[in-house]
């Protein structure tokens, strides 16, 4: 269950859209309880791409799936444009989500038998939001896929499904965009276009994005890099180069874990 904030307690600076106060997730229990998260506190600016690393097991996936609602952390508070994620039911967290969220993964996630255009509407349609085609076509439009709303996913290659599920992300006008993933299962020009995408969604249309990533190329093009390990931060890098990123991870081991 998400614990109630006090008000008076860390409210973050007004200018973030996504703000962890001491967010803790576990799974198991009794002696074969692992740590996935241990009281990570973060705070990320509104209009800003910030990759999220570390090495396997660190953390990081579990960090994404709590911060955006997909899992309940054990202890600490999640604040998405400073509403908190509450302990409510799970209606509830759905409702937030779509209100607030987007979500892009590795392997897209659309549905098969629906075209470009009706994959791109779906999270409208479930959350009961009025659909403006004019809206969708600019969209789609904007990603590159203009000619093609009444395709179907077969018909399309992965970097263009993956500028699908980036349209799906950008129609509901989010907060936040979490991507996971986003260029694991694209060719290297594939996903140099969509990293180029979500960039623009930050500078472009105002949106913030968090992305988890193990490629140093795909973190470059974001803000800043946030590293886990052991279920910690453990450190920040702003205005990421590749060979900056790569030589940080490398050397994971060897920082002192410190929250920022």
């Amino acid at each position: 269950m998400f614990h109630r904030a006090r008000r008076t307690n860390d409210p973050g600076p007004a200018a973030e859209a996504l703000r962890l106060v001491k967010v803790g997730k576990s799974y198991g229990t009794g002696a074969g309880a692992v740590t996935a998260l241990d009281g990570v506190t973060l705070g990320l600016a509104r209009g800003t791409f910030t990759a999220v690393m570390g090495p396997s097991g660190s953390g990081k996936s579990t960090l994404l799936q709590c911060a955006a609602g997909l899992e309940r952390p054990d202890t600490g508070i999640v604040r998405v444009d400073g509403a908190e994620m509450t302990g409510g039911g799970e209606a509830e967290l759905t409702r937030f989500r779509r209100s607030r969220i987007g979500f892009v993964f590795q392997q897209y996630n659309l549905l098969p038998t629906l075209t470009v255009a009706q994959n791109t509407i779906l999270p409208l349609k479930l959350a009961g939001r009025r659909v403006d085609r004019a809206r969708v076509r600019e969209v789609l439009t904007a990603v590159g896929l203009g000619d093609r709303l009444g395709h179907l996913p077969d018909q399309l290659s992965g970097g263009q499904r993956q500028r699908v599920a980036i349209a799906r992300a950008l129609v509901t006008e989010p907060r936040v965009i979490f991507a996971d993933e986003p260029t694991g299962a694209l060719d290297t020009r594939s996903a140099r276009d969509v990293l180029v995408l979500l960039r623009e969604a930050v500078r472009v249309h105002g949106r913030t994005v968090v992305m988890v990533t193990h490629d140093p190329v795909a973190a470059s093009y974001a803000d800043s890099v946030v590293f886990l390990a052991d279920g910690r931060l453990a450190g920040e890098l702003h205005a990421p180069t590749v060979d900056a990123v790569a030589e940080r991870l490398a050397h994971l081991g060897d920082d002192v874990l410190l929250e920022v």
